[in-house]
This record gives C-alpha cells, structure tokens and sequence, in this order.
C-alpha cells in the first residue's frame, strides 16, 4: 500500500507512464469555466504600463516603417479630407451657370471646362489618397507580421526553457490561448487599430479645418450642438 486511497489512481498518458492526477481549477484560476460551459473572459491586465513598453520595445527596431505609416496616413487622410471641399466647387460651378440661364443673362452658360479641370483635380486626389493608403496598410501588414514572428520565436525559445511541472500546473488550453490567440491578438490590433487611431485623429483634424475655412459660424453651431445631441440621446440609448 503507498497510502492513497481507492479511486485516486495515477492518470496514465499515450505511453505507459503515470503522474498524479492534476488538481482541480478553482472559479478564479485559468481556464475557469462560467455557465454553460463557456470560458469567462473578466480577466483584467495586470501591467497595462509594462505590457504597453515591452510592446514598443518589439517595434523600435522598425521605427522607419511605422515613421512612413504616419506620414503615409496622414497624407491620405489629408487627401480624402480635401477632396469634397474640391467637389463642392464643381457643384458651385455647375449651380451659378444653371441659375444664371435661369435668370436671362445674355450669353449665360454653364463652364463644363472648368467642371471637367475640377473634376480631373478630384480624381487625382482620389487616386493620390487610395495609394498611400495602399502603400501603409501594405507597410503596416509587414510590421505587424515581423513583429509576431519575433514574438512566436521569443516563446517558442521561453516554452523550450521552461520546467515541466509549468505545464503540469496548467491546462493545455490555457498554454495554447496565450501562444496563438493572444498573439494574433496583438497581431490584428498593430493592422488595423494603430491606422484606425492614426487615421481618426488627422481626419477630425482635416474636417475641423476645411469646416472653418468654409464657415466659422457653423463649424461653431456644430461643435456646440454636438455635447447638447448626446444629452439628449442618451436617455433614448438607455431604452
């Protein structure tokens, strides 16, 4: 007799050996599971500081590339702000002509030169705009997936080190999550939510200029609009 007692019998593995049975989770450990069986998802970061400057540590070696990610934003971002203020001057172009027929003016007409170098002016933008994002998206895709890559080889090395009883006192599941899907994690937030950030800022940025150069007056009944809209739709939110 070794001193266990009946039914706590050693758990055999594919190849013969024997360990002792691994303890049971708690409600608060890894893996915890909540009803239904669903894994619950309220853990929180224990190092948002740290985990943020260990992040920009994994990039300064490609701080170039993510120099002309910025720029490369903000100069499409910049083109595609502009580009209808350049529209409304076909569409004034377009109106005073039709309006002055209307009104009788000898030799009135409609200047479709003008609206054609407007329009040619437009589509050059455009195409300038969907280039450089083409070219940071490509630029930020290269980034991204460098850096995961120097993260998998890092804790792939880490995994190669570690003891054995790290991976008797945790489930697979939990090992497996933190390798692929927190990483791809990582991965899909430096692809699209760096740019989104980058991209969101330059484009209130751009609309609050060409708003003021268009009108003062009514960029300001804007901006003071905006705090009073959200007062009143937020009761309507709640229901």
């Amino acid at each position: 007799m070794d001193g266990r007692k009946q039914g706590d019998t050693p758990a055999q593995d594919g190849t013969g050996s024997t360990h002792e049975p691994r303890r049971p989770l708690g409600p608060g450990g890894p893996g915890a599971r909540g009803p239904g069986g669903m894994m619950m998802t309220a853990e929180k970061p224990k190092d948002l500081k740290g985990t943020f400057r260990r992040l920009v540590g994994y990039l300064a070696p490609r701080k170039l590339a993510l120099l002309f990610v910025l720029v490369a934003a903000a100069v499409s971002t910049v083109f595609a702000v502009v580009s209808p203020k350049v529209m409304g001057r076909a569409t004034t172009t377009l109106f005073e002509g039709f309006m002055m027929k209307l009104r009788g003016v000898p030799g009135a007409s409609i200047d479709f030169d003008a609206i054609l170098r407007i329009l040619i002016t437009l589509v050059v933008l455009y195409a300038v705009s969907a280039l450089f994002n083409y070219l940071q998206q490509l630029v930020m895709v290269r980034v991204a997936q460098d850096t995961v890559f120097t993260m998998r080889d890092n804790v792939n090395r880490k995994l190669k080190r570690l003891p054995l009883r790290f991976f008797d006192s945790r489930t697979h599941g939990e090992i497996l999550s933190r390798v692929t899907n927190d990483i791809d994690l990582v991965a899909g937030t430096l692809q699209q939510s760096v740019v989104q950030v980058i991209t969101s800022f330059v484009t209130i940025v751009g609309v609050t200029a060409m708003m003021l150069s268009i009108n003062w007056l009514l960029t300001l009944v804007v901006f003071v609009s905006l705090p009073f809209s959200v007062f009143v739709m937020r009761p309507i939110i709640k229901r």
